[in-house]
């Protein structure tokens, strides 16, 4: 797949036939040529570049609980996920959580009860992700993967998992909640003091983008604010 980008940094992912844009038709063929400048037919001059997971990410069908790159950077830098972790995610929604972190270790399964979720998670894994593994199973029923490094949950009643969890991640692996309301955050640390958990942190992540032409250097009026809370639990 490639991106084209036009002046204004409007982005058109392409992966086959002639392109359709704002800034007029761009043939195929000169698509594939080596060139990384291409004119439409209305000579607007457009640049392409190879297509990376992010990229790739942006083109996926987007649907409930789309966890975004803010949130799902800081469980990946927070918990030291590597190649080798086992990592079990609940609450799939679009299954872009189970991306991000797939993009990290091969080993990731997901579960999604809601069967026209699971089905849009399946499709979208299948394109960016096909070793994830997907359940349309009701993690509250239990969780099959045992020695685990990371269990992360996206789900209204994280608290009724909590027994499942203790029992399959490894002493000091981490278990994270994703939760959009404070009360939820409440309840799942008060849950949380019957088991084998303690609190690692409660955090949310705010991202400003600036605007950066020529003399202009200011913040974006608009910030991406809170979207969750993140809830991070350690094993012990």
């Amino acid at each position: 797949m490639k991106v084209l980008t036009n002046t204004k940094g409007k982005r058109f992912f392409w992966k086959s036939g002639d392109l359709h844009t704002e800034d007029g038709i761009i043939k195929e063929s000169d698509i594939r040529n080596r060139s990384n400048k291409i004119k439409s037919n209305i000579e607007k001059e457009l640049i392409k570049f190879d297509a990376k997971f992010q990229d790739q990410l942006d083109d996926l069908t987007p649907g409930p609980a789309t966890v975004n790159a803010k949130d799902a950077g800081t469980i990946i830098a927070q918990t030291g996920i590597n190649s080798k972790s086992k990592i079990v995610d609940a609450g799939s929604g679009s299954g872009f959580l189970a991306a991000y972190l797939a993009n990290i270790t091969n080993n990731v399964t997901t579960y999604e009860k809601n069967t026209g979720h699971f089905k849009l998670a399946k499709g979208n894994l299948k394109k960016l992700a096909p070793k994830v593994k997907i359940k349309n199973k009701d993690v509250s029923e239990g969780i099959d993967e045992t020695n685990l490094d990371l269990i992360t949950l996206d789900l209204p009643d994280p608290e009724n998992i909590l027994k499942h969890a203790e029992s399959s991640l490894n002493s000091g692996a981490y278990l994270v909640c994703y939760l959009p309301s404070i009360t939820q955050v409440q309840s799942i640390i008060k849950a949380s003091k019957k088991y084998n958990f303690i609190l690692e942190k409660a955090i949310e992540t705010i991202e400003r983008e600036w605007v950066v032409q020529d003399r202009i250097c200011r913040p974006k009026h608009q910030i991406l604010g809170h979207t969750a809370f993140l809830v991070f639990f350690r094993k012990y």
